[in-house]
């Protein structure tokens, strides 16, 4: 056996499951990115680039924020989107992955309880492990399931902080979460609400804001509105308290020992929500996208009529979903098929996603290829 052999191993077993990933450039019409509004490639944020770095904007930022790598345009961000979002104060982290570690590794704490969606980020289970905080996962929207883990926590004894934390819209099937029902509850056991916009915040919302905006502002809110989907950059901006802001910077390893993103990102990433809330023409574009398609896909996936952008295909089996993406990415489609363990056992999915990179045509061409792939499986 050579010292590789069990990696060879894996390898082979996630192949004969039709699971074995690989990286491939987009094949086509995109139909699979988050760049809702088209904005990732856009003269835009482009002239917007060239102007920053002539202007002396660094792109590296030398260091952590601690040492070195605090630049102006990361404070001015924070404190831009502080005041957009309607929030005491935000943090910027170089990604919403490590924005969800250093959230769940620490602030819930030693004795506390932390309920989460079952069907929230890995980044969110990944930051729980490294926390200290029991952590337990409700049914996905299930607010009396929510609601008797909560009872059952202070009926024991637990005197800890309580942390519910969900998506706002739910990346593999397209549905939001109950968001006014989330708060209340929260409300009620004086609990915090962690919320994550990473898919709603650009395409819903007054300005953009996401579905949170519809929330009055409490001090027992935090919400993470990561950068690298429809705002076309990178990053994750944390909305919080200024306690919490002040914690992260002293105890969030996640934050204390990371290079600092980029000024020129944070910079970037200020334009587009600048762009974005005031051109509310973007998002009714793309809500025609939806509604069209709805009307085009709903039969061929009739669990999508959620309203959003995202459109799951329900296969099932693994290795189907993936003849079927690979059938409709030779016909000119960048479309992905996911499986577990991104989603459950059986569930193995096409997930269509809508955005500004696409025309009207292209929907309804999608619709056509996607009706004649799946009677080619079912014929098969």
């Amino acid at each position: 056996m050579t010292r590789f052999e069990p990696f060879h191993q894996q390898l082979d077993a996630l192949e004969r499951a039709g699971r074995k990933r690989s990286l491939i450039i987009p094949p086509g019409k995109d139909f699979s990115s988050n760049d809702y509004l088209g904005l990732a490639n856009s003269d835009f944020l482009r002239q917007a680039a060239h102007a920053a770095l002539d202007s002396g904007i660094a792109h590296g930022s030398g260091g952590s924020r601690l040492l070195g790598g605090n630049h102006p345009e990361h404070e001015e961000l924070e404190q831009f989107a502080a005041t957009h979002y309607g929030a005491e104060a935000a943090l910027f982290f170089s990604t919403g992955y490590a924005a969800n570690l250093a959230l769940f590794s620490t602030l819930p704490q030693k004795g506390d309880l932390v309920l989460f969606d079952e069907l929230v980020h890995a980044s969110c289970h990944d930051g729980m492990r490294l926390g200290r905080a029991e952590t337990q996962g409700f049914r996905h929207n299930d607010l009396d399931d929510l609601t008797n883990r909560v009872k059952a926590y202070r009926s024991s004894g637990g005197t800890g902080m309580i942390w519910i934390t969900a998506e706002t819209l739910y990346s593999m099937d397209g549905d939001q979460a109950p968001l006014r029902e989330l708060a209340d509850i929260a409300g009620r056991h004086d609990a915090i609400l962690i919320l994550d916009e990473a898919h709603a915040v650009g395409v819903f919302g007054e300005r953009g804001v996401g579905l949170s905006g519809a929330l009055e502002q409490q001090d027992n809110l935090i919400i993470l509105r990561t950068c690298g989907k429809a705002l076309g950059g990178e990053g994750g901006l944390v909305t919080l308290p200024q306690v919490l802001r002040d914690f992260f910077i002293n105890r969030a390893r996640a934050f204390i020992f990371s290079t600092a993103p980029s000024p020129l990102t944070a910079h970037l990433v200020q334009k587009a929500i600048e762009y974005v809330a005031q051109n509310p023409a973007l998002q009714s574009r793309l809500h025609d996208h939806i509604r069209l398609a709805e009307s085009r896909l709903g039969p061929l996936c009739p669990a999508s009529r959620s309203g959003s952008q995202i459109f799951p295909v329900i296969i099932g089996d693994d290795k189907a979903a993936m003849q079927m993406a690979v059938h409709i990415q030779q016909a000119g489609f960048d479309v992905r098929a996911i499986r577990p363990p991104t989603v459950p056992a059986g569930t193995a999915r096409l997930r269509l996603s809508l955005t500004l990179n696409v025309s009207e045509d292209d929907i309804h061409a999608l619709a056509d290829i996607l009706d004649e792939a799946r009677k080619m499986g079912q014929a098969a």
